[in-house]
């Protein structure tokens, strides 16, 4: 597993009962998740002094439970970056923290490149890899079919000093965009996908993840250039195996371009137990 480990502004504190136990700068929120299948392993004050709580809804979805006032946002910082924190109605925060590994990784590849690179990034939510890549020197093209979500991606831009970076800013169904830039004969240096496991698009396409990821990352194999560096998948569905997804992208990047493929974990350490937090998979395309 990668995890990441570097955050000062984020802590996964402990874990049990299905819930997670998390510190966000100031504020410690308590989260489910389908991973925590333990019980009563901690045993974390900040679990009685969290300052909310979401509680899923026996019909599907659920709300947050305030135990005292908190702020509508507030700002955590990773490394230069800097992000807004709202807790949504859907559980999420607007930050994938586990991504962090990722970030650091997308930015030495792009550091070490010695030339201009152009950075795709594909259901890319509130712009950390964006942010990530700009900050390294990348220009990036960042699409995603939430308007809230690209307008959260563009306020964290500015926080983090970056609002005068070379930054597209699309508000699309990803495939159709990929397609109308492979027209166009636009191409990058990069890919990233960070696809979510069922969505609908701006017109009410609806996305589920094992009928779409196949086909997509063909696609977007043909919107790389002829010396790309790297092509980087995200799954967040536990039914995707790291295998599955080295498998997709070695009979579909590695296939064109050569190159290696590798795919693992990616997760958090857990401060009580020491143990790391399972959040996802990423397979990774490079060109070395």
């Amino acid at each position: 597993m990668r995890a990441a480990r570097d955050w000062k502004d984020y802590e996964l504190i402990d874990t049990s009962g299905g819930e997670k136990l998390e510190r966000w700068k100031d504020v410690v929120l308590i989260r489910p998740d389908p991973q925590v299948i333990w019980s009563g392993v901690g045993d974390s004050p900040f679990w009685e002094k969290a300052d909310a709580r979401y509680l899923r809804s026996n019909k599907g979805g659920g709300e947050w439970e305030y135990r005292r006032g908190l702020p509508q946002s507030w700002t955590v910082s990773y490394r230069e970056l800097r992000f807004h924190i709202r807790p949504t109605g859907f559980k999420h925060t607007g930050l994938f923290p586990e991504q962090a590994v990722n970030w650091d990784y997308f930015a030495e590849v792009i550091r070490r490149a010695g030339r201009p690179v152009r950075v795709l990034n594909l259901f890319a939510y509130t712009g950390g890899a964006t942010l990530a890549c700009a900050a390294a020197g990348a220009e990036v093209c960042h699409v995603d079919a939430s308007k809230g979500m690209v307008q959260w991606a563009r306020e964290n831009a500015a926080l983090s000093g970056l609002s005068d970076r070379p930054i597209r800013w699309i508000v699309d169904d990803c495939e159709k965009f990929v397609r109308r830039e492979i027209r166009r004969g636009n191409r990058y240096d990069a890919v990233i996908m960070d696809p979510p496991s069922y969505g609908r698009g701006p017109s009410g396409e609806i996305w589920k993840l094992e009928e779409k990821v196949h086909p997509l990352a063909e696609l977007c194999a043909d919107v790389l250039n002829e010396h790309p560096l790297f092509f980087a998948l995200n799954s967040y569905t536990t039914g995707l195996s790291p295998s599955v997804m080295e498998y997709l992208l070695g009979i579909t990047v590695a296939k064109k371009f050569g190159g290696r493929v590798g795919a693992d974990e990616i997760g958090l350490p857990v401060t009580e137990s020491g143990y790391f937090l399972p959040c996802g998979s990423t397979a990774l395309w490079t060109a070395e």
